[in-house]
């Protein structure tokens, strides 16, 4: 507890100068982005106390729950099937390489020992024990990247000041104490960050809960971070082209660069690393009536399509309340895990490749290696529009079979005969 206060008011006497000058990425912090930007696929896990309701993590909002009320379901939340090990295992061998983990969701519980509050996981639960902390220490044990969410927001403090949710869950205080709230989150990602061994990126969300004009001081919280964790990538939820400090964009339910889902309007496409998060079926909280799964193929090809973008695929899913991950996202992420270890050299560590996307799939690239992805295709031949004197060998990626191609004045053509339908006809080129 003395350390970290002590170490709280040495940062602090540092912040405001620090947060006054642009944001310059240590050497360490470059390589993550690098090493993120390889990885292509990690698992968002949405799991908190909401989950005991089986309506989604909104629900607190959505139902205008009194908070003293919703707190009570944290005295009976005791996950007892809940399996560190079997989750890591699970998602790793989905061929997932980083897991994102709720720490604190917008319903203002802490999903692991916090000293600044006493609404969390181990004090206020007959589970007593601290869940981020077994997670990340197998995370540590079976090599696999840990990051943290966090909310900005909170439906259930006093101190927060009444954004554009939450107005209807017992506080009292439209106005709140913002000087102390935002202390109250400086304390937690100090716990986050000197507690929980190396955490690869801080996952904020929330900041779309006040006008643009709300000074949330993220200057200050970003340059908290950094000192803490170098290394340690930072992203926001934000919807809007990345802020200073920020080591990375995210985009909701959308590839970059589109906006079907209404999240994205506006949204530049910047020029940091990139990652689109998306759920497995309609929700990120678990929600017993939404077993609308999306089907392990569609999943594959939003992976693909993603990479081809060069975007991670953020994969969520919602754990149970007795802590087991649902069956049918375990039967995905092993279906998912199988396609990924034959054909992962496509993916991992590729950048969106020379063609850029089309109707009938994406490119991806590492080296000299054009992975041409093909995801929709009615005809037998394609055409690239790469130079042709670039294209030394055209081959199936599985087998290495020649594909057959002619020289055009705008690229090549190649010539496909009856490709099989599967999940991605992949086409490896050659180039010099």
């Amino acid at each position: 507890m003395k350390k970290i206060s002590l170490l709280m008011i040495l940062l602090s006497l540092n912040l405001i100068s620090f947060a006054q000058n642009k944001y310059q990425p240590t050497e360490g912090n470059l390589k993550a982005r690098q090493e993120f930007q390889d990885q292509k696929f990690g698992v968002f896990l949405h799991w908190g106390i909401y989950s005991m309701l089986a309506t989604g993590e909104w629900t607190m909002n959505l139902k205008n729950l009194n908070y003293k009320e919703y707190a009570k379901l944290a005295s009976g939340f005791y996950p007892s099937k809940f399996d560190a090990a079997q989750w890591v295992s699970a998602i790793k061998d989905s061929g997932a390489k980083y897991i994102c983990f709720t720490t604190r969701h917008h319903d203002g519980f802490s999903m692991f020992d916090s000293r600044y509050t006493p609404y969390n996981i181990v004090q206020a639960t007959p589970f007593k024990r601290d869940i981020l902390k077994e997670l990340s220490d197998e995370c540590a044990r079976q090599d696999i990247s840990l990051h943290c969410y966090y909310s900005l927001l909170d439906w259930g403090r006093e101190d927060y000041p009444w954004g554009k949710s939450g107005h209807d869950t017992g506080r009292s205080n439209s106005k709140g104490d913002w000087k102390s709230y935002h202390q109250f989150m400086q304390n937690q990602l100090t716990e986050l960050l000197t507690g929980y061994g190396k955490v690869g990126a801080i996952w904020f969300d929330g900041w779309w809960d006040h006008p643009k004009d709300f000074d949330w001081q993220l200057g200050s919280l970003y340059t908290l971070i950094h000192h803490l964790q170098p290394d340690c990538l930072i992203g926001n939820n934000h919807h809007r082209k990345p802020f200073d400090g920020e080591d990375f964009q995210m985009f909701e339910r959308d590839l970059p660069g589109e906006n079907t889902a209404g999240y994205s309007s506006g949204q530049e496409v910047g020029q940091l690393p990139l990652e689109t998060c998306e759920t497995m079926n309609g929700m990120w909280g678990y929600k017993i009536a939404d077993q609308d799964y999306k089907s392990s193929d569609d999943l594959i090809r939003l992976i693909v399509k993603a990479a081809g973008k060069n975007a991670n695929l953020l994969l969520n899913i919602g754990p149970q309340p007795n802590g087991e991950l649902p069956a049918k996202a375990l039967l995905h992420l092993k279906e998912i895990g199988e396609w990924m270890k034959k054909y992962g050299e496509t993916i991992y560590g590729t950048r969106n490749g020379l063609v850029a996307p089309h109707a009938w799939g994406v490119s991806t690239q590492h080296g000299n290696k054009l992975y041409l992805h093909i995801l929709n295709l009615q005809d037998k031949v394609l055409f690239i529009p790469v130079q042709s004197k670039r294209i030394k060998t055209a081959v199936l990626f599985t087998d290495k079979t020649p594909v057959s191609f002619n020289k055009v004045k705008e690229g090549i053509v190649l010539h496909l005969g009856d490709h099989p339908k599967v999940v991605d006809y992949i086409i490896e080129l050659t180039l010099v």
